[in-house]
Formats: C-alpha cells, sequence, structure tokens
C-alpha cells in the first residue's frame, strides 16, 4: 500500500487472522462511512491471510526456517456451531447465499472470513511472508519503532508507526511438558500443533495426554480414521462424554518405559503414539518485556483495559488474548473499539479509572463456578465492549444459550453433535445438514461440502429445517437465563 502522508497516524497491525482482519475490518468501515482513517500497514509471516485457518502441510519450520504458525489439520472441522462466530456485518447467507450446515469444515470457514476482505479489497494493507522482529516503544514521542523482514530476500525494514496492533494470536508457541522416561518411547511423539492428520493412526494404540478441546478432537480423529485404541490422558476432571468402544479416559501419565506408560493410578498400557494436547504459550519475541502481555490461557487478562488496551502503554492494543467461547464477532468488537480509540471516537479515561474497571472485572472472574458461568462472563465482557462501538448489533445472550445446547449436544453424543442444525441469530436462516454424518465423512474439501450441500442434498433438508425449528422453539420457550446482572461489571 501506498503510503498517503495526508494521515496523521501510522498503524501497524501484526498478524492477519481473524483478529488482524477484524481491525483492518474495522478501519474499513470507517472509512466507507467517509472518515479519514489512518495508514494501515498489517505485517503477516504467512505467504496468505487467515491466521490459524490458513492450513499449512508444514509442520516445526517453515520454508525459511520460521517456526510454523499455524495448528490446522486436515479434516478438522468446527467444532462448535457457525451460529456462534457469525460476523454481523457479513453473514455466512451473504458470503455462501444459501443455507449450510452448522459445523463447516476448515477450508470453507478460511473461505468465510477472507471473503469479507476480498469484498472490501483489504489486501492492499497486508504486507505477506513478512515478519516483525522487533518493536520498540518511545514514550516522549509516543511513537513505534518497528523493524520488518520480507521472508523471501531477507530484506529489513524499519518503519516509525504510531499506533501498534498485536493480533498473533496465542495459539501457535505449544507447551511441552517432560514426563520421566519419555527419551525412551520408540513410537512418534507429536504436540498437538504439529499434528496434521490421523490416517496413518489405523490400527495402532493412541495416547492423547490432555483434558480439553485439542484432545476431545484429536482422538475423535483417531477413532474416525481406524485406530485400534485411543486413550486420553489428563490431569482433571474427565471429559466425561460417552465415549464410543476404541476410546477411553485414563488417569494422567507419570512415566514412560519404553513402550509403556505408567498411570498415575497405578495402572500401564502399552502405546504406539503420543500427542501431547498440552497447551499453548503466550508468545510475542518481538516485543521488548515491559511492553508484552505476560499471561496464560484464561478469560479475562491482567493489565488490558476492555480486554484489549494496554495499561503500561495505551497507544498498545492487544486482539484475541481471551480465552474464547465468542471468536470471529468478538474479535470484531474489539477492533471496532480499538479503531474508535484510535480515532478519538472514544476517549479512555485516567489511568486510576481504567485499573479500576479491570479490578472489578478480574474480581467477577475470580468468582466463576461453573462452565454455564465462564460463558455468561465472556458474554458480559463483549456486551461491555459492544455498547462502546457501533458495530452491527449481535445477539451475545443467544450465543451463550447456543453454546449451552451444544454442550448438551456433546454430551448426548460425542459422534453426532456435528450434524446437528442451529437457527441464525442475525438472519433467522436455519442450517441445513451436511450430506454425510461427520462420522463417516473423510473428504474436508470446499469443493465436496458445497457440491452436494444446501437445498440440492441427497438428504431431505426439510428434515433439517424442521429439527432446526423445533430446537429454536424450544430456546424461545425453554431459554437458560442469565445470571443476575450485578454478578457482572
Amino acid at each position: 500500500m501506498t503510503a498517503d502522508t495526508s494521515f496523521r497516524l501510522r498503524v501497524a497491525v501484526i498478524g492477519a487472522g481473524p483478529s488482524g482482519l477484524a481491525q483492518l475490518r474495522a478501519f474499513a468501515a470507517a472509512r466507507k462511512e467517509g472518515a479519514e482513517i489512518p495508514e494501515i500497514v498489517c505485517f503477516e509471516r504467512q505467504s496468505d491471510l487467515g491466521g490459524q485457518w490458513n492450513y499449512s502441510w508444514r509442520h516445526g519450520t517453515d520454508e525459511y526456517g520460521e517456526s510454523v504458525h499455524s495448528s490446522m489439520y486436515r479434516h478438522l472441522w468446527s467444532n462448535g456451531p457457525k451460529e456462534t462466530l457469525e460476523l454481523a456485518d457479513y453473514t455466512f447467507d451473504e458470503h455462501f447465499g444459501r443455507p449450510i450446515s452448522s459445523y463447516p469444515p476448515r477450508e470453507v470457514l478460511w473461505d468465510y472470513i477472507s471473503g469479507r476482505i476480498e469484498r472490501d479489497g483489504l489486501r492492499e494493507w497486508i504486507r505477506f511472508s513478512t515478519i516483525v522482529r522487533r518493536v520498540d516503544h518511545d514514550a516522549a514521542t509516543r511513537t513505534f519503532t518497528v523493524v520488518s523482514e520480507y521472508l523471501p530476500t531477507g530484506e529489513q525494514t524499519t518503519e516509525v508507526f504510531d499506533r501498534v496492533v498485536v493480533a498473533t494470536g496465542h495459539f501457535s508457541v505449544p507447551n511441552v511438558p517432560y514426563f520421566e522416561g519419555i527419551e525412551t518411547f520408540p513410537g512418534q511423539v507429536t504436540h498437538a500443533h504439529d499434528f496434521r492428520g490421523a490416517e496413518h493412526m489405523e490400527g495402532r494404540t493412541v495416547l492423547v495426554v490432555g483434558g480439553s478441546s485439542s484432545a476431545e478432537d484429536i482422538a475423535l480423529q483417531a477413532f474416525k480414521f481406524g485406530a485400534a485404541r485411543v486413550l486420553i490422558s489428563h490431569r482433571r476432571d474427565p471429559l466425561g462424554y460417552g465415549w464410543p468402544d476404541r476410546i477411553e479416559e485414563c488417569a494422567v501419565a507419570e512415566r514412560f518405559e519404553g513402550r509403556t506408560v505408567h498411570l498415575a493410578d497405578g495402572t500401564s498400557v502399552e502405546v504406539d503414539e503420543v500427542v501431547l494436547c498440552t497447551g499453548y504459550r503466550h508468545s510475542f519475541p518481538f516485543l521488548p518485556a515491559h511492553l508484552a502481555l505476560h499471561t496464560k490461557n484464561k478469560l479475562w487478562q491482567d493489565h488490558l483495559y476492555k480486554g484489549v488496551v494496554f495499561e503500561h502503554c495505551t497507544d498498545l492494543f492487544y486482539l484475541g488474548m481471551q480465552d474464547q467461547w465468542f471468536t470471529f464477532n468478538m474479535f470484531d468488537a474489539m477492533g471496532w473499539f480499538v479503531r474508535d480509540v484510535i480515532l478519538g471516537r472514544f476517549e479512555l479515561p485516567p489511568l486510576e479509572e481504567m485499573r479500576a474497571d479491570m479490578a472489578a472485572w478480574k474480581a467477577k472472574f475470580e468468582a466463576i463456578d461453573s462452565v454455564p458461568a465462564k460463558g455468561w462472563f465472556q458474554a458480559a465482557h463483549f456486551k461491555d465492549v459492544l455498547a462502546a462501538t457501533d458495530y452491527p448489533p449481535f445477539d451475545v445472550d443467544a450465543g451463550v444459550r447456543t453454546f449451552l445446547e451444544w454442550k448438551q449436544d456433546k454430551k448426548e453424543d460425542i459422534l453426532t453433535y456435528r450434524d446437528v442444525c442451529y437457527t441464525s441469530h442475525l438472519t433467522g436462516t436455519t442450517a441445513t445438514p451436511h450430506h454425510t454424518p461427520w462420522i463417516d465423512e473423510l473428504d474436508d474439501s470446499m469443493e465436496n461440502y458445497l457440491r452436494l450441500h444446501g437445498p440440492v442434498a441427497a438428504v431431505e433438508p426439510a428434515a433439517g429445517w424442521a429439527f432446526g425449528f423445533l430446537r429454536s422453539l424450544l430456546v424461545l420457550l425453554l431459554p437458560v437465563p442469565a445470571p443476575p446482572l450485578e454478578r457482572y461489571p
């Protein structure tokens, strides 16, 4: 993009995943309304946009010797209803022109989030294959010096920006714990970050270490592609689903002795392969320590006013750093808010007032006492950010109710919950069932998904519509109530 010197400010957005793209779209929306916006430069280390959703067959390091960003794998389908992540200013109906199922595969979701950027011609704001090496801040001048490198040539560029938005995600740097004796294990040990598919697991005994969504889905992938036995080893409470034969939960692994894994309950198992679903670390190697966010994956991040404005440097913003129930649309609201702060539409309160607000939210976060309360907490935060912006209306409470239904669907049948159809809170469109039950679908390509999908599908679409309508009616008649308002700021 050619710099326009008439702009007073220059804004660097680091990352062109869902959060970074939300920030670009927020500025584009203001421009469309006639506002004068800053010069926007988005740095993206990958060769295309999408962040996690930009699948690569590579793992470990890429063609330039840099660590691979995406943890995406073949045959990943959304593990939550698309109706909860739909963008209020760009619906699935607008993008696809017809109903689709509630749980699309990765390529379809990548196409969706890319569509809005293509529609608005925002690729020109993104420098692809460009990694940010260093960001320094000059408090006296309120400017940032950003050093970036164009990876294909190694050419480095040093530039000055007035504001910086960090949108690099936090599911790219794996947390890899040590287990006594694991170096004696003769099979393959992989972290979920490097997992690319389960086709090779047919007939094998697989140990999945972890107790969250990655462990759940990779265990199902192994089952789907014919693993003889899948063991899910966890430290905390069991996932507790009605697992099919060949999947079982077990105590935490304590030590390895060759192929033998000794568990905390005194039992042992023989396994062929280990997948570590042990989480990720927030990492900002391009930032000095005093500007970097030091945290773990949780619903409320300290030092971020409204969840985005960095307490110690209010010209620095972080998007999407929380543990997430809501994703794409919450990132949008955050991006809209950051835009309004930068444009002067929202005046930040004095530091002490911001700290009091952050302390109140932290107290509410620490008082969470149940899984539903986690969803309602993030909904309250989401609405708090929405209230400070002009982002198009989104029914956040309905989103939480859908999430809670989704959790119930999984408890009822972990193999079929992706076949359930939901209704969009934005358009009223009810999803149509995919032509093949998820457990039997081995082709996750967009071509296969769309070619036979929707009203022309081999299944009877009316049945899917009717089921979705009944679910929606039940939600209206038997809503899941939100906690009392005083529970949240």
